[in-house]
């Protein structure tokens, strides 16, 4: 019940910004479509399967914007055609931008897929034989590479208690105990 309320606040939140009339001008002398960045990263512990489920939400334009930057040609996330490459571009994107460590254990990520939802991307990861957590560090920095703005709200969820944080450009490090 959480997650799909939290789901929904996120995207209502992102409607009421995107789909505003409000346009500003980035520093790149650029029309941006919404004056705030902001990319959600959600880390549920699963006990029974020993894994960590993870969701990564990024506002579809910003993050085909920054894909499109990076392979210096248009990117489409909602391509059919390109589906393989862009779950491919959207993994390796995410793996340079999220670490996530456990007990002192840098955990390697596995990429599930994606999918486009209204105006936000869901991108959704999983790291198998995690049977145990008392701490998890993460560093992230999406989208730090084209807005000195974005904000970044990291939730875990162990043993049923959950445990949110919010990092503000440039910081990108949070730590939870439980």
């Amino acid at each position: 019940m959480v997650k799909k309320l939290n789901k929904w606040c996120f995207v209502l939140f992102a409607v009421v910004f995107v789909a505003s009339p409000i346009m500003i001008k980035g520093e790149k002398n650029t029309a941006k479509p919404h004056p705030v960045h902001i990319a959600t990263v959600e880390i549920d512990h699963n006990a029974t399967d020993k894994t960590l489920e993870i969701t990564c939400k990024i506002f579809w334009d910003d993050l085909e914007d920054i894909l499109s930057r990076i392979n210096k040609s248009r990117v489409d996330l909602t391509s059919e055609k390109a589906r393989t490459e862009n779950n491919q571009r959207v993994f390796a994107y995410i793996k340079s931008h999220l670490q996530i460590i456990v007990d002192s254990k840098t955990i390697p990520l596995e990429f599930v897929g994606f999918e486009k939802e209204d105006v936000v991307i869901y991108s959704y990861l999983q790291a198998s034989n995690v049977s145990v957590v008392k701490q998890i560090n993460v560093t992230s920095s999406l989208m730090h590479d084209i807005f000195d703005d974005q904000s970044e709200i990291i939730h875990v969820v162990v043993n049923g208690k959950r445990q949110s944080t919010k990092l503000d450009y440039p910081a990108s490090k949070a730590s939870f105990s439980f």
